[in-house]
């Protein structure tokens, strides 16, 4: 048996029918299909550095503990891998709407937190693997280490957390107490660690004007329209770029590269928000993913993850002012040390009483917020060709959940010299998700125009 942790814990926790809390991706393959059996044994073959892959989820009573891996004694993978063919002719299209209709299925709590979908039937001789893993499992950095080991790199052992005790959820008495006492002393612990990195903030007063510049910005007025409850039907979309696009524009134009791809995404946005909520100073607020990994935590299976919250200009009608204003935030951000604030918020987390926990995360995932209106995530991938079966993986889209009254996230994924690029969307808040790819194409275009590239190069990659 081994504990979640806090953050684990609390992706969780969220998760509903409505709201299914796995990440995922399609990765595309050149060649003839493989068998399902096939598939199945190469999936088998790394279980032994999979341990999630083999484990279920169990609660303890009323939530007094947080959520325990344990090992599933009726494991069977043949629960895990499926086929399905894609319906006629086989192209992007039908693909995308095929995948939207998996990823919309929440995973069998019952079982271990994971699927891999055989996809045959596509144009041009190709096949897929559909991946869907619980956020609780791993983050995107996380599950990249997961595919490159796959699909051809071994990053080494995936163990996850120290493990606990069974009696944690055996003994009848002392759980709450125990409970208790353990947060009690992870607060202790939590506060320590808080006194031992004040001395080595630089610039205290320099810290404590960026936290009063990140509180305007949450002042900020929102675009309320991409609010709202999620409902069952996803819709999904994609497109993809070249990195070396993208690092010669941020070459020419300054900032960073995601700075340049947050931009992006903020000109794509305008085209699906109503002409009204864009005549003043109005803004997307996107929760933007922070990997917390260091060097020796590759292919740890667990969350590792902070996150800041930026104001995307969606009201600013020129792209390389929009550029600069989120060019002008990231850099905030980082002179500030910022983004360490929900590292700390997710260590006080840790030290929360599980029931209060659960309660507290569920009713913040319900209750209506105007703070953010999107999720904005960057995951680096292998910059060296995958194969699977000795089949070369050609490309691999990304997928992000949506959840609480945040209705459309985008996720990007580069792998070997190119930026996939994913957009989920409940089927109510946005029918046409192509509109936002078409949009990223387009600003990405415009962008490599400013920066003296070749526009319809760009456009053509």
């Amino acid at each position: 048996m081994e504990r979640m942790s806090a953050l684990d814990a609390g992706f969780y926790l969220v998760d509903h029918r409505n709201v299914p809390m796995h990440l995922g991706s399609v990765a595309i393959f050149d060649g003839p299909a493989p068998r399902l059996s096939e598939l199945a044994a190469l999936y088998a073959s790394r279980l032994a550095q999979m341990p999630r892959y083999q484990q279920v989820v169990r609660t303890a009573p009323l939530q007094l503990l947080r959520p325990a891996w344990f090992d599933d004694p009726d494991f069977d993978i043949c629960h895990h891998i499926r086929h399905v063919r894609v319906p006629r002719p086989g192209d992007d299209a039908q693909l995308r709407d095929l995948a939207a209709r998996i990823f919309a299925e929440p995973l069998d709590p019952g079982r271990p937190l994971w699927e891999a979908w055989l996809l045959g039937g596509l144009a041009g001789g190709r096949w897929a693997v559909l991946s869907k893993v619980h956020h609780c499992v791993v983050d995107g950095i996380g599950g990249s280490d997961l595919m490159a080991m796959l699909f051809g790199e071994e990053p080494g052992s995936l163990f996850g957390q120290e493990p606990g005790s069974a009696e944690e959820f055996a003994r009848p008495t002392g759980r709450f107490t125990e409970a208790i006492a353990r947060s009690v002393r992870e607060l202790a612990a939590v506060a320590g660690s808080v006194l031992t990195q004040l001395p080595g903030l630089q610039d205290v007063a320099t810290y404590g004007q960026g936290l009063a510049r990140g509180a305007r910005r949450l002042a900020a007025a929102s675009v309320g329209s991409l609010n709202g409850p999620a409902g069952r039907s996803r819709r999904w979309a994609w497109t993809s770029t070249s990195l070396d696009d993208l690092r010669q524009i941020r070459g020419t134009l300054g900032g960073t590269v995601n700075d340049v791809l947050l931009a992006a995404v903020a000109g794509s946005l305008r085209r699906v928000i109503p002409p009204r909520e864009l005549a003043g100073e109005q803004v997307v607020r996107s929760l933007v993913p922070v990997s917390l990994r260091t060097a020796t935590e590759s292919g740890a299976v667990t969350n590792r993850l902070s996150a800041v919250l930026v104001n995307l200009p969606v009201a600013e009608p020129e792209p390389l002012r929009r550029l600069e204003l989120i060019r002008a935030q990231t850099e905030d951000l980082k002179r500030t040390h910022q983004a360490a604030g929900p590292e700390l918020l997710s260590a006080l987390l840790g030290a929360t009483a599980p029931p209060l926990l659960a309660l507290g995360l569920r009713a913040a995932f319900q209750l209506p917020q105007p703070l953010v209106q999107t999720v904005t995530t960057n995951v680096p991938g292998p910059a060296t060709a995958l194969s699977a079966l000795g089949r070369p993986l050609l490309a691999i889209y990304p997928y992000a959940p949506i959840g609480g009254n945040v209705r459309i996230s985008t996720a990007m994924y580069s792998y070997a010299g190119t930026l996939y690029f994913g957009v989920t969307a409940d089927n109510d808040a946005l029918a046409e998700p192509e509109e936002l790819t078409s949009g990223f194409d387009h600003e990405i275009a415009t962008l490599s125009r400013l920066a003296g590239l070749d526009h319809d190069a760009v456009l053509a990659g």
